[in-house]
C-alpha cells in the first residue's frame, strides 16, 4: 500500500487526556504492586490495588460514555475485521486497530480479575487479607490469593508481548509510544477528528473511580 503524501495527513488529537493518564497510571500502579508484594509492605499494596480498581471501573465507564477512539463499540472487531487487517486490507484506522484491541480487552480483564481476587485473597497465616475475605471463608480466601498470583504471571506475559509489539511497530517506523503521550496521531486530512466526550461524563468517571477507592479503603479499616 503506497503511503500517502505529507501534505494530505494532519496531526490530531486521537487519544484524549483521561484515556492517556488512565494507561500511564495503570502502568505505575501495575509496576507499584509487584514491588509492594516483593518488599512485604501489604498496607501500600492493598491500597494501590484499590487505586487501581477504581481506575479499571473509569476505564470501563469511559468504553461507554468516554470519547470515541476509547469507547469499545469502536474498536472491539470480530476475526474477519482482524484478518483484513493482518492482510492489509483496512483503510485509515484511527485508534487502536483490531489487533491491539485484543491486547486492551485482554489486559482489561486480566486487571479487573486480579484486583477482584484481590479482594477476596487471605494470606498463608491469615493476618492479612481483602476486604471481602472472611465473607467467604479461608479456604476460599486461599483458593483467591493462589488465582491472584496465577493472574499476576499471566498480566506480567500479556504486558511483554504489548512492549514487543510496539518495539515490532516501531522497527517497522510506527511509533505508537508517543501518540500514547502526546495524544496527537497523523491521520489524512479529509478525515473528521475523533469526538471528545463532555466534560459531565469526565465528571461522573471521576465520582466513580474516587467513591469505589474510598469504599474500598473504609471498608478495610
Amino acid at each position: 500500500m503506497k503511503s500517502e503524501p505529507p501534505a494530505t495527513r494532519r496531526r490530531v488529537i486521537v487519544w484524549d487526556f483521561p484515556i492517556r493518564a488512565i494507561h500511564w497510571a495503570i502502568a505505575g500502579l501495575f509496576s507499584f504492586l509487584w514491588w509492594s508484594e516483593r518488599a512485604g509492605d501489604i498496607a501500600h499494596h492493598k491500597l494501590a490495588g484499590f487505586a487501581l480498581l477504581g481506575l479499571i471501573i473509569f476505564r470501563i465507564y469511559w468504553g461507554i460514555a468516554g470519547s470515541e477512539t476509547a469507547r469499545f463499540s469502536n474498536f472491539i472487531h470480530g476475526p474477519r475485521d482482524m484478518w483484513r487487517y493482518l492482510r492489509g486490507r483496512t483503510g485509515t484506522v484511527i485508534g487502536h486497530n483490531p489487533i491491539g484491541a485484543v491486547s486492551v480487552l485482554v489486559m482489561l480483564i486480566l486487571l479487573a480479575g486480579e484486583s477482584t481476587l484481590g479482594l477476596l485473597a487471605i494470606d498463608e497465616d491469615g493476618l492479612e487479607s481483602g476486604p471481602f475475605a472472611p465473607m467467604v471463608g479461608f479456604d476460599w480466601a486461599q483458593v483467591a490469593a493462589r488465582w491472584h498470583a496465577l493472574l499476576f504471571d499471566m498480566l506480567v506475559a500479556v504486558i511483554l508481548v504489548h512492549i514487543g509489539a510496539i518495539l515490532l511497530y516501531g522497527v517497522a517506523g510506527r511509533n505508537l509510544l508517543l501518540p500514547m503521550i502526546t495524544g496527537r496521531a497523523e491521520m489524512p486530512a479529509d478525515a473528521s477528528p475523533p469526538k471528545s466526550a463532555s466534560w459531565w461524563s469526565l465528571l461522573v468517571g471521576l465520582i466513580l473511580a474516587v467513591a469505589t477507592f474510598f469504599a474500598l479503603w473504609r471498608l478495610d479499616t
